[in-house]
């Protein structure tokens, strides 16, 4: 029996150690490691300018560590990934392909696409894990159906046996001979000249490639874990494992990370170190949440589109350009949201806590969008992270069971006087009130003149009055809430008779794809319901094998247990605005305090983007010792977030996870 030669189908899982495609590849013989890079694929979800900074720094860093096995890594650029993988297999002749699975809606169907053409042609196809702990397919409640709240998942996780982390990377690789038309990292074209002096500044913070994430990884874990608890509120500093960039793009195993903290968890466990016991509990929570994200993506591929409760159908949201330019520049007139902004803006990444804050701020004071603040995110964000953000946005819009509830409007003021108590933070990014005494600097529009004038501070000329007051915001919000219940309510009953609403992902090539496929029954009292998701069979063939990813259905069930129970209100007779938490319990809405987390993935988009709703970013600049604004455009709807986040008030919640 001759060598197999395998292509090996790199995407966001740049390393070596604990590859599962690669070590595969290895094994069976000779190996073709390709990556191909394929804009035109991307859509409207082409990745922003840091988050494409990032992936060059990484390839570099693949390509020179698989040239030290023995194997060169080719670097395409495309309009057709299914094309050039053939190309690929032609001219080396391989019998095979291997690529380890992605999650978000996009990848899933071109994946879904790629593998049935290749088996068409005769062509072996296996996929393996690479990204997860647990692969969602494998995670289901004892009837069979996804986990629609985080602590029922995580603690069904929790109890299932992980596979081991391959301790070590091919010693060696044995190349596949043959020839295609491979181009050099730089001539992919992720980074234009008019970028090259905004990334620059990247670089002294960041250091992108497996080793480094590997180094990051040691560095968080020594040195920062035990204080991990205490550390994570703090809004300025490097208080998060500022892992996720690496976990994002595949740098860093998952699995090595949980079984690093767990043995250190045993360890202090039996020291009775109770803060390191706590901060390992957060933290792999946070790891948990960034599991959950593809979870809810892999059952519910809609999500990037729609709410996963049917909640927000009728939500008359206030698509105002004004408002979300204002809200993206950092000139909103309140100081903790517009530095959080500013941050974003300067440096592609902002703590966890403030993208609770602003996106909140976006979503519940501006009545803005969710998708337009997420595909926000996804456009400037270092750590950009779709799945992630999916579920961030979602969090916050009261869109998941688990959620916040939608009325529940916290004020940046006692958030600013909470998470940044000296104002420090705000002082940093927003030097215009740099002499704001710490008594006004989170509501400078309450000071005395005298105290305006002395600190430099004018109203309306160098810095915003607030674009809306919270109370008025208030009011908005919950007459927001009463018109959607109201029109929820007429809706259901013009439709008595139960009809069906198919629901697909708009992306070009989905629509002929099962996995896009939702069917929801909008009659009866449980409209609110979320769909019942079972496992697409799929005819056996001999290139699949247990590795392989599985394609999910969502199919309609009236006795599916997870839905909102639609509440009394709802048939017409509309809450005053005191009854608005009692009606949110009666409506089946327990949430319980938590950290939900979000992986804020992004960076901003070119020119170029192919969404149709484009903004461009405000051309601001702005200088200083410290600090610095790139100039550049950005693309319409986005998403993300990550690392632990505890809002504020009576009905705290953390949301959380590995980055901010």
């Amino acid at each position: 029996m001759g060598i197999v030669k395998t292509i090996v189908w790199f995407r966001r899982d740049l390393r070596i150690e604990d590859n599962p495609a690669l070590a595969a590849a290895a094994k069976d013989g000779s190996v073709f490691p390709v990556y191909i890079w394929c804009p035109k694929e991307e859509g409207h979800f082409y990745p922003g300018r840091v988050s494409r900074w990032w992936l060059k720094q990484s390839l570099a860093h693949l390509e020179h560590s698989l040239k030290s096995l023995g194997a060169e890594l080719m670097l395409i650029k495309t309009d057709s990934t299914l094309a050039t993988l053939v190309e690929c297999i032609n001219a080396v002749g391989a019998a095979k392909v291997v690529f380890n699975h992605l999650y978000d809606p996009v990848s899933l169907v071109r994946d879904y696409n790629i593998k049935e053409k290749l088996v068409e042609l005769g062509i072996s196809v296996q996929s393996y894990n690479g990204d997860l702990l647990y692969e969602p397919w494998d995670v289901y409640d004892e009837s069979g159906h996804a986990f629609t709240a985080f602590e029922a998942y995580w603690n069904k996780c929790l109890h299932l046996q992980m596979e081991p982390v391959s301790p070590f990377p091919p010693w060696k690789l044995v190349p596949a001979s043959g020839t295609v038309k491979n181009c050099s990292v730089e001539e992919l074209g992720l980074e234009d000249e008019l970028e090259k002096s905004s990334n620059a500044l990247l670089g002294r913070a960041w250091f992108p490639g497996w080793s480094n994430a590997d180094k990051a990884l040691t560095e968080f874990v020594e040195r920062h874990l035990l204080d991990y608890s205490n550390n994570r509120q703090k809004v300025g500093g490097n208080s998060t494992s500022l892992l996720s960039p690496y976990l994002h793009y595949g740098e860093l195993s998952v699995r090595k990370v949980f079984q690093y903290v767990r043995m250190k968890q045993i360890l202090w466990a039996k020291e009775g170190n109770s803060l390191g016991e706590e901060s390992i509990n957060l933290f792999l929570r946070a790891i948990g949440l960034r599991e959950y994200s593809r979870y809810l993506c892999f059952n519910f591929p809609f999500t990037h589109e729609r709410s996963l409760l049917s909640n927000l159908k009728f939500f008359p949201w206030n698509a105002d350009q004004a408002n979300f330019k204002a809200w993206r520049q950092g000139r909103t007139g309140y100081p903790l949201v517009d530095a959080g902004m500013r941050e974003l803006w300067a440096t592609g990444w902002i703590h966890n806590r403030i993208r609770v804050v602003v996106s909140s701020f976006a979503v519940k004071v501006l009545l803005l969008p969710w998708r337009w603040g997420m595909k926000y995110f996804w456009d400037t964000l270092l750590d950009a992270d779709l799945e992630s953000d999916i579920l961030g946005w979602q969090y916050i819009s009261g869109s998941l069971p688990d959620g916040h509830e939608l009325q529940r409007l916290d004020s940046p003021e006692i958030q600013g006087s909470k998470f940044d108590p000296e104002g420090e933070y705000v002082r940093h990014w927003m030097p215009e009130l740099a002499r704001m005494p710490t008594e006004w600097i989170h509501h400078p529009w309450d000071a005395p003149l005298s105290v305006l004038k002395a600190s430099g501070v004018e109203l309306g000329f160098n810095y915003p009055k607030p674009i809306i007051e919270i109370d008025l915001a208030r009011e908005r919000l919950i007459e927001a809430i009463f018109k959607m219940w109201e029109m929820d309510a007429a809706s259901r009953d013009a439709n008595s008779d139960v009809m069906n609403e198919v629901v697909v992902d708009n992306s070009d090539g989905t629509k002929n794809l099962a996995i896009a496929k939702v069917v929801e029954n909008s009659g009866g009292t449980e409209n609110s319901s979320i769909p019942k998701v079972l496992l697409k069979e799929r005819i056996p063939c001999p290139t699949i094998s247990s590795n392989d990813q599985k394609v999910p259905t969502v199919q309609n069930s009236k006795h599916y247990p997870f839905y909102r129970k639609r509440s009394k209100y709802m048939e017409g007779e509309k809450p005053l605005p005191g009854d608005l938490h009692k009606h949110n319990n009666e409506a089946g809405t327990s949430r319980t305090d938590e950290d939900l987390r979000s992986t804020a993935e992004s960076s901003s988009t070119k020119k170029q983007t192919t969404s149709r709703n484009t903004f461009s970013v405000p051309q601001l600049s702005y200088s200083s010792e410290d600090n610095f604004f790139p100039v550049y455009d950005s693309s319409d709807l986005k998403q993300p977030w990550q690392e632990q986040i505890n809002m504020q008030q009576s009905s705290n919640k953390d949301v959380t996870g590995v980055s901010s």
